[in-house]
């Protein structure tokens, strides 16, 4: 999606705010699909490239949460892999407002200090509340209406670390990021 430098300034100073993404699950850290076996036990994929985003955010001092309205094993699993805080991985909310109110106690941020990554009509009323509202390439398009910012990648296939590079190069880390891997 192409925006008009007006519109990227000023997505771009938001950005510079953040100091939490929350993250979706389905739709966002997957591609929306939803597997099950023949003994009804669920499975997702998770995109590495998006994993290395949300470390490269956490390894700069940005914290990541997880907000989704299902509940899954296989959520905390991946949270463990990425050595998420634990605290901030918040599941089976379907009206996550709740959830919200919580990770501002628990975090001390004020809303323009927080991001949030979605996908479906169930995030519009955390997105409304957030500094920085993102929605994925295929995100619903009521959701694409109401963010700041749309990503280039569809959710499950790079959108999160589109997300991520972002907030990374809005805050001037990633020109030195991927300096540090073309440093032989």
């Amino acid at each position: 999606m192409t925006y008009p430098e007006t519109v990227l300034d000023t997505v771009l100073n938001r950005a510079r705010l953040i100091q939490l993404v929350i993250f979706d699950v389905d739709g966002v850290l997957t591609d929306g699909r939803l597997y099950f076996n023949d003994a009804g036990e669920e499975t997702k994929a998770f995109y590495a490239r998006d994993g290395l985003g949300m470390r490269l955010l956490m390894d700069h001092g940005i914290k990541t949460a997880i907000l989704t309205g299902r509940q899954s094993e296989l959520v905390l699993h991946r949270a463990r892999n990425l050595q998420m805080d634990l605290s901030l991985v918040y599941q089976g909310y379907r009206d996550k407002r709740p959830a919200f109110k919580q990770l501002l106690q628990q975090t001390g941020l004020q809303p323009e200090q927080i991001a949030y990554v979605g996908d479906d009509i169930v995030d519009l009323p955390v997105m409304a509340q957030v500094g920085l509202a993102i929605a994925v390439q295929d995100a619903h398009p009521m959701v694409k209406q109401h963010s700041h910012w749309v990503t280039e990648h569809q959710g499950g296939k790079g959108a999160v670390r589109d997300a991520c590079e972002l907030i990374l190069s809005a805050q001037g880390h990633l020109d030195a990021i991927v300096a540090r891997y073309l440093t032989y």
